[in-house]
């Protein structure tokens, strides 16, 4: 008897391991499709921006490509245009960043804790819908808005009673930055509201009961329960909009082509790289420039990988 049980147990596991390798071969044939997209889209350009930033190379130039090492990186580091796109891209990330993450946690708690099931689809829906259009039309809209006879100037001019009054949004440097800042923000707002309310209905109402029990106040609750159980759902949303925000360049480029804009004070890094590849057709400076700014990306987004371990918090 006790060698039928042994056979049987053999036969069992023989079985259960020619399933598990039945289903990784599955496994691997769905995922290896994707993977040599993903390597063929994302690794591959990078790869070759790396490349390409060591040759004065042209686009439409046929001549052959001019090594010149770190020369690329030599010339940008010394450019006072790309130092400017350096601080035109730190200040409009976080000018941005910052209102990002903390109203989109701000409304997203007010939709789930506040409003009842059907006001909270339609605060949904009504967030989310700007971040259905793309940037252009975003961008489009806006100059509208922002026009001189447009609602940008009549709804301010309505609240600080100063009929007639043109903010210059387009013509003024700061005005301008904060412009693209607010088309941004318009944007994206309701796309985050979206991910933070999905954080909050993974977190147990047991717990807050509890708290209420032993006196805890809301915002107690808030900042004790809410913001600790969030910590993932906080991680994603301030990388996803960190890197939103250093990506930015739809926005500025309609601004300056289409609303006649001043380039200077919103000129991106982005921007910068597309002048200087298609325009001037310096594919090599640009290819540096594109480098140094997934460096920062880079290193940003494993700054934060790393802070938000240092304290995890479970319940």
């Amino acid at each position: 008897m006790s060698d039928d049980r042994e056979a049987s147990a053999i036969m069992k596991k023989t079985t259960y391991r020619g399933i598990e390798k039945k289903q990784a071969r599955w496994g691997v044939a769905f995922v290896v499709p994707s993977v040599l997209f993903f390597c063929l889209f994302s690794f591959y350009p990078i790869i070759n921006a790396m490349f390409t930033s060591l040759f004065d190379k042209r686009i439409l130039s046929l001549a052959a490509p001019k090594f010149l090492g770190l020369g690329n990186y030599i010339y940008i580091f010394k450019s006072a245009s790309f130092w400017n796109s350096m601080r035109a891209t730190l200040v409009f990330t976080l000018g941005t960043f910052i209102p990002l993450l903390v109203f989109s946690l701000m409304f997203a708690t007010f939709i789930y804790n506040i409003c009842g099931r059907r006001s909270r689809g339609f605060f949904q829906i009504a967030y989310y819908t700007p971040a259905v259009l793309s940037s252009v039309v975003a961008a489009a809209i806006w100059l509208l808005i922002l026009a001189p006879p447009g609602l940008g100037n009549q709804v301010l001019n309505w609240l600080c009673r100063t009929p007639g009054v043109d903010r210059k949004w387009l013509a003024n440097g700061t005005m301008l930055q904060f412009s693209t800042m607010l088309v941004y923000f318009w944007k994206y707002i309701g796309y985050f509201v979206i991910l933070f309310i999905t954080g909050l209905a993974t977190i147990p109402p047991t717990i807050y009961e509890a708290a209420t029990i032993d006196g805890s106040s809301k915002w107690q609750s808030f900042w004790r329960i809410t913001v600790p159980l969030l910590k993932p759902t906080i991680l994603l949303v301030s990388v996803m909009a960190m890197l939103q925000c250093l990506k930015t360049f739809s926005t500025q480029y309609l601004f300056t082509q289409s609303g006649g804009a001043a380039q200077d004070p919103i000129n991106v890094i982005t921007l910068n790289i597309y002048e200087t590849g298609i325009r001037n057709q310096r594919i090599g400076r640009a290819s540096a420039m594109s480098i140094v700014l997934f460096v920062i990306m880079l290193v940003l987004t494993f700054a934060q990988f790393k802070i938000s371990k240092s304290d995890d918090v479970d319940y």
